[in-house]
């Protein structure tokens, strides 16, 4: 494995950090504030990334996208994880599972996407199925209305919830359970992917409760009564949508993990130097050993962090990362992140809990990325699974 940055990848970081801080730090009290981000303000930032060339970056070039590598997509990742999250998703990475559109899909809903013309969400969660996917309640059943089975519309009725940015996107990459299929483990259901707009009758968007983490990124709810969907618009085959989650989303989990080390970065640095220009007892607080080795732990473990990302990263470019290469480094870096900023907050004593500084929303922000895109419990199933796999169990 070769982690020394081209000359290329070297100005990708430098642009997107100047972006990152040029336009985005600004605007970050503000979204802060009101739990929101003004239109205008939207519609700059894209605009600006377009220009930049950094929207639609972890898209193939031959589509309109960035092309680049899913080791530098990391690195981009790492620098967007710095700002303020509701800022930084809207240089939109459309999702991977996009690119399994095909015939009429491509043009309707992947390539206005890496334009800018049209934004994407994804909802599988469910009130009574989070990590249990296949417990989804959520069903597409065929309404053939004269039509043969193949040809005919879909029904939804269902409700999702915990669906980040469905209040700015236009279409929802949908997950339903369209039957049953018995497996050596008993009855399971099948689950398949729709692409399915946000405007469609039958479909109701609806803000969900106000979250502590992350604020101006909110997460929604969606209710489907008899929402129909032509037959054209079901991603993949019926009753694979599980294997097209499996082979197009596992990058998400690495894209938790390098925002992760890009935020504890920016958040070690504000802690150093305020530990290094601090004074108590007449010398700067960072030569007391209490807090000099809070900072020694947090360089090690976002070094650590950082490895384990870009070794998941890089073995996706050669085709060999596993389950739990992507499982290993969600679980470390967002955990890494959570006690970075419990230090930083620490250091920071009694003004780290003040909204003055931005401390105490690094402090809240890091708590989901211990649950979002599966949680700790679920990536330390995933890789237990895999060891005692080995041996037969």
């Amino acid at each position: 494995m070769q982690f020394a940055l081209s000359h290329e990848q070297t100005m990708i970081v430098d642009t997107v950090r100047a972006f990152v801080e040029n336009e985005l730090y600004p605007h970050e009290d503000i979204v802060e504030r009101t739990d929101a981000i003004p239109p205008e303000l939207v519609q700059s930032i894209q605009a600006k990334a377009i220009e930049v060339g950094l929207y639609a970056a972890n898209m193939p070039a031959e589509l309109g996208g960035g092309g680049l590598d899913n080791f530098t997509v990391a690195l981009l990742e790492r620098e967007l994880g710095r700002a303020s999250y509701g800022l930084q998703m809207l240089v939109a990475r459309p999702s991977n599972i996009l690119r399994a559109c095909q015939g009429a899909q491509i043009e309707e809903y992947l390539l206005p996407t890496i334009r800018g013309d049209r934004h994407d969400c994804l909802a599988m969660t469910e009130p009574n199925a989070g990590s249990d996917v296949r417990g989804m309640q959520t069903r597409a059943t065929r309404d053939g209305s004269g039509r043969s089975d193949d040809s005919a519309d879909y029904l939804i009725n269902g409700t999702k919830h915990f669906i980040s940015h469905a209040d700015m996107s236009a279409f929802v990459v949908l997950f339903a359970a369209t039957g049953v299929e018995d497996t050596s483990h008993g009855p399971k259901k099948k689950i398949t992917g729709f692409l399915v707009d946000l405007d469609s009758p039958g479909l109701t968007v609806r803000r969900g409760p106000a979250c502590v983490s992350h604020r101006g990124y909110h997460q929604c709810e969606l209710f489907f009564t008899d929402c129909r969907v032509p037959a054209y618009k079901r991603l993949g085959e019926e009753g694979k949508g599980f294997d097209l989650m499996g082979e197009w989303l596992g990058a998400t989990r690495l894209t938790v993990a390098a925002t992760s080390v890009g935020r504890g970065q920016r958040v070690m640095e504000m802690a150093t130097q305020w530990a290094a220009t601090r004074k108590q007892f007449g010398q700067a607080i960072g030569k007391f050993q209490g807090t000099g080795f809070k900072l020694a732990d947090m360089a090690t473990e976002l070094a650590a962090a950082e490895l384990l990302t870009l070794q998941a990263a890089w073995k996706c470019d050669q085709g060999t990362m596993t389950d739990s290469d992507a499982a290993m480094a969600k679980l470390f870096a967002s955990e890494a992140l959570a006690r970075v900023t419990d230090n930083a907050l620490q250091i920071f004593g009694g003004m780290g809990l003040m909204n003055q500084l931005p401390i105490e929303r690094f402090w809240r922000d890091a708590r989901v990325e211990r649950i979002w895109d599966g949680t700790s419990e679920i990536q330390r199933h995933i890789i237990s699974r895999a060891m005692l796999r080995v041996h037969g169990g």
